[in-house]
């Protein structure tokens, strides 16, 4: 599913113009972007936490030439799933 296919199932479901679902989405999405950018974590309960996370600096090789190279800490953005959506993602098995 793409964004424009998202804003159509959100515009469905919520009763609202496409135009408005898309606003809405992107603003959410951008909201988002900029707390984590930031430094903050953002928890959406049974759905999941977007935060940002420290990579350690580390050895790599170029694939080109096997040459060892350093590649530099670097702060990622990372999502872990709620509770809610993995069960329904991969219910527990009985």
């Amino acid at each position: 599913m793409n964004k424009g296919e998202l804003v159509d199932a959100v515009a469905e479901k919520a009763s609202v113009t496409k135009k408005q679902a898309d606003a809405v989405l992107s603003a959410a999405l951008e909201t988002i972007i900029e707390a984590v950018s930031s430094g903050d974590k953002v928890t959406l309960v049974g759905f999941g936490s977007f935060e940002p996370r420290q990579r350690k600096a580390r050895e790599g090789r170029n694939p080109k030439t096997n040459e060892k190279m350093e590649i530099p800490e670097t702060t990622v953005p990372a999502f872990s799933a709620g509770k809610l959506f993995r069960e329904r993602v991969a219910p527990p098995k009985s």
